[in-house]
């Protein structure tokens, strides 16, 4: 029997308060317990997460003012960097990030022009796929999916899916050949018609193009009772990338690709219909998950934050 919210006896004065209290609990879907469990288990796996403190220290500075899609304007409330310092060394040592980081590079930034894969880049992503799939995280993410019958159980055929979902290229825009792919769009970021950032939810890629003035960090977004902090794996945030304004963007901080791979995969391939979304519980924070589908293809994915050190655990316990 599915338990039913009843607002308690309330004043004219409190009416509002209740009912927007009442949406709330109407509008959000139930927490995906399997899913949550599972990517607990893949979150704990992931040995090569970064540590915040030691391997990485954040600015969240200033809260992020309303922007339109399109605008190049915008309010900074952050004078200063997200990242005030990254440790470059341990990344770069780190099989699975140093692989990664060596695609970034790989792809036209603007949708509407035709990808060119050269024989260099078909072996560095076949590199970053075999170190991926040697790690705790996506032995686990394979075995789950086996276990559902979404992929087979040979290695060899599951690079095969890895690969088609995230890397096949594909039109994202008409009238042009093959100009994107769910690994670019995903990771790396793209611009459309110059006057929009498309996908971008990878904080290594944010690290580096910080780093080389590419981009200009402008502050989070969050609710009022859920601030963020210095060490929360999940951040909204507001941000320019070559002149170009993201409204409201949102990534995993310090988690490793083969995990953001992992949980988008398992989303991606348990589902059909063409956008998902699936509220999870991981470490301290709940999430929203958005796998969009672009045929057989990834479109898009992303987290979105609802709250942090387990506020989410605490609202539900008043």
């Amino acid at each position: 029997m599915q338990a039913v919210w009843i607002p308690p006896a309330c004043s004219s004065s409190q009416w509002s308060s209740c009912i927007k209290i009442f949406m709330y609990f109407c509008d959000r879907p139930a927490v995906n317990q399997e899913l949550s469990n599972l990517f607990n288990e893949l979150w704990r796996l992931d040995e090569n997460r970064m540590t915040p403190g030691i391997d990485y220290t954040l600015s969240v500075q200033g809260r992020a003012g309303f922007v339109n899609q399109g605008s190049h304007v915008v309010l900074d409330y952050a004078s200063l960097p997200l990242f005030s310092n990254v440790n470059e060394g341990k990344l770069r040592n780190i099989t699975t990030f140093s692989l990664f980081m060596k695609l970034l590079d790989n792809y036209e930034r603007s949708t509407g022009i035709t990808e060119r894969v050269t024989p260099e880049e078909l072996t560095e992503i076949n590199l970053f796929l075999d170190a991926v799939l040697e790690t705790q995280v996506m032995k686990r993410a394979h075995q789950y999916l086996v276990s559902k019958g979404k992929s087979s159980s040979d290695s060899r055929q599951f690079k095969n899916q890895l690969n088609l979902i995230w890397f096949h290229l594909y039109h994202r825009q008409r009238n042009t050949g093959p100009d994107s792919c769910g690994f670019e769009h995903v990771f790396v970021g793209e611009t459309k018609s110059g006057t929009e950032i498309i996908g971008f939810h990878n904080w290594v890629q944010f690290f580096l193009q910080e780093k080389n003035s590419h981009l200009d960090y402008k502050g989070y977004k969050a609710r009022d009772q859920d601030l963020p902090d210095q060490d929360d794996h999940v951040l909204n945030l507001q941000f320019s990338w070559h002149g170009v304004v993201k409204p409201v963007g949102s990534a995993f901080i310090g988690t490793s690709p083969e995990f953001e791979m992992a949980i988008f995969t398992i989303i991606f391939l348990m589902n059909t219909e063409r956008s998902t979304t699936v509220l999870v519980n991981i470490d301290q924070c709940q999430m929203e998950l958005v796998v969009i589908r672009q045929g057989r293809c990834l479109g898009t994915a992303y987290p979105k934050l609802l709250s942090s050190n387990s506020r989410h655990v605490s609202q539900h316990s008043h």
